[in-house]
């Protein structure tokens, strides 16, 4: 089973800023074995990484972590960390499509425990998972390119030039 061996011992740092749910994902990915780190906010998560030359492997972060958001506290951390890989949480439903529009892992954070081991699991696993996503995480401009990409779906087809007709 993926999660459960004792090999697992990648470093993840975990980012939470509500304590019982930090509590609980840090518990579940210590009894799976992994080395894990944690932080309460997004400050303190940069601080640590700078302060530590162990091998990050993995952000888990909240979407909306306190004092950044998980993307951007993503993109900072890879900006030293290039092979750092992403993954995010959130208590709601609607992050997940956002989300992996920008290429992050994306987890509800109601998770059987089970499910968060395997996910993390197949990210750190996966080949060629460089998570290059997260830039211009707006949703405002996720808005407004949905909108103009429907607008250019029903505009007419331009006018045919004069000198065109009846060529192919």
């Amino acid at each position: 089973m993926l999660g459960s061996s004792e090999e697992m011992r990648e470093t993840i740092l975990v980012v939470d800023g509500d304590k019982v749910a930090l509590d609980v994902v840090v518990a579940i990915l210590e009894h799976a074995k992994f080395n894990v780190l944690f932080a309460h906010s997004a400050a303190d998560a940069i601080k640590m990484a700078a302060d530590t030359d162990r091998v990050i492997h993995l952000l888990l972060s909240e979407l909306d972590a306190p004092g950044m958001s998980g993307p951007d506290l993503g993109e900072f951390l890879k900006a030293d960390r290039p092979d750092l890989r992403v993954m995010l949480m959130s208590e709601s439903d609607d992050g997940n499509l956002l989300v992996l529009n920008y290429g992050w892992a994306y987890i509800q954070k109601l998770m059987v425990p089970a499910k968060l081991v395997e996910m993390i699991a197949e990210v750190l696993r996966a080949p060629d998972r460089s998570q290059v996503g997260g830039q211009e995480f707006d949703s405002a401009k996720d808005h407004h390119r949905t909108a103009a990409s429907r607008r250019a779906a029903v505009a007419p087809p331009p006018p045919a030039k004069a000198g065109n007709l009846g060529k192919n």
